[in-house]
């Protein structure tokens, strides 16, 4: 819906708008003239660069008060809040976030009568990651195969969307793989490119799915415009392996690439000195037991469904997303 002239009070609330997602989601809603509300836990930096106003609005998604002020007069919703981390002591703080928080959306959504809602899940929440598998939207959830504690918080958010909608809310739900874009490089998946940057030596054998943050953007945006309802969609533009990713990021950073095989013994070591250095960092570490055992899957994921659903969509190359987003945090870096 685009606002008239007369009419500026934002329809569309952003939750997360200030994480990695988020911003490039308010990008792509400003460049189509669209006025958004974001909910903030402290107020971020105006942006120069952002195409139109944002309303920053505080607010929390655990504090049921602040997220019924924030949507008032509000029609649809991008839900893109939630708490990344393989991190043991982040696990209670993360389920609030995920779960909690995801139920207190979707009431608020209700009981303010928002015509749709479009959550970001995860392709955490796909279920058990099946080695040399394609993973597709219609896989099952098997609680004893899944020890992932992420996936397990994401699996729990996607069930909340799911009472909504038998409550009568129009939602639907995207399941990135991971995320590519320039963001805080020490949080979550932009932390690729500081440990590219760092020369990080070493590497696996294994296989992901990853995907532009502009593309996740967009398809949220003509999902929200669709009449798609109560449905899932995955959002991976390509599988790689993670030597490639790492290779194609240090390349255009000028940097040397990963050149040791990490072992399954070798990752053991290499992931508890990363625990144990993150003991004097106010970050989670990249390389934790869970990420060590992920990296060493053959993990494939299927795009057709959103392609299918939105003609004329598709995925950038990763070669083009790696090697842009690889030289802006060069520049970045160099200019610090």
């Amino acid at each position: 819906m685009t606002p008239t002239a007369d009419d500026t009070t934002p329809r569309i609330l952003v939750t997360g708008g200030t994480g990695l997602l988020g911003g490039y989601l308010l990008q792509a809603l400003g460049r189509r003239g669209l006025r958004a509300r974001a909910l903030h836990r402290s107020r971020p930096d105006a942006d120069p660069q952002a195409p139109t106003p944002v309303e920053w609005v505080p607010g929390d998604i655990l504090d049921i008060g602040s997220l019924d002020d924030a949507m008032q007069g509000i029609t649809e919703v991008y839900h893109c809040a939630a708490m990344v981390s393989f991190h043991p002591r982040r696990r209670t703080l993360m389920h609030r976030v995920n779960v909690e928080g995801t139920a207190n959306v979707v009431n608020a959504a209700l009981r303010h009568g928002v015509r749709k809602l479009v959550h970001v899940s995860s392709v955490s929440a796909l279920g058990r990651k099946r080695d040399g598998q394609l993973v597709r939207e219609d896989v099952k959830w098997d609680d004893e195969a899944n020890l992932s504690a992420y996936g397990h918080t994401k699996h729990l958010a996607e069930l909340e969307v799911h009472r909504g909608i038998a409550e009568g809310l129009q939602a639907v739900m995207v399941n990135p793989s991971i995320i590519l874009g320039v963001g805080d490089w020490h949080r979550g998946s932009a932390a690729l490119f500081r440990n590219a940057w760092r020369e990080f030596p070493w590497y696996t054998e294994g296989s992901t799915g990853l995907v532009d943050a502009a593309d996740v953007a967009e398809a949220m945006i003509r999902l929200m415009d669709s009449t798609a309802h109560a449905e899932r969609f995955i959002l991976s533009a390509e599988n790689w392996p993670y030597r490639r990713v790492f290779t194609e990021m240090a390349l255009a950073m000028g940097k040397r690439p990963p050149h040791r095989k990490a072992s399954r013994w070798m990752a053991g070591i290499v992931w508890r000195w990363e625990t144990l250095k993150g003991l004097l960092s106010p970050f989670d570490p990249l390389l934790t037991r869970e990420t060590a055992e992920t990296a060493r899957m053959h993990v494939a994921y299927d795009n057709a469904r959103i392609l299918a659903r939105l003609p004329g969509f598709a995925f950038r190359p990763l070669t083009e997303v790696i090697r842009d987003y690889s030289r802006e945090y060069s520049v970045k870096m160099g200019a610090s």
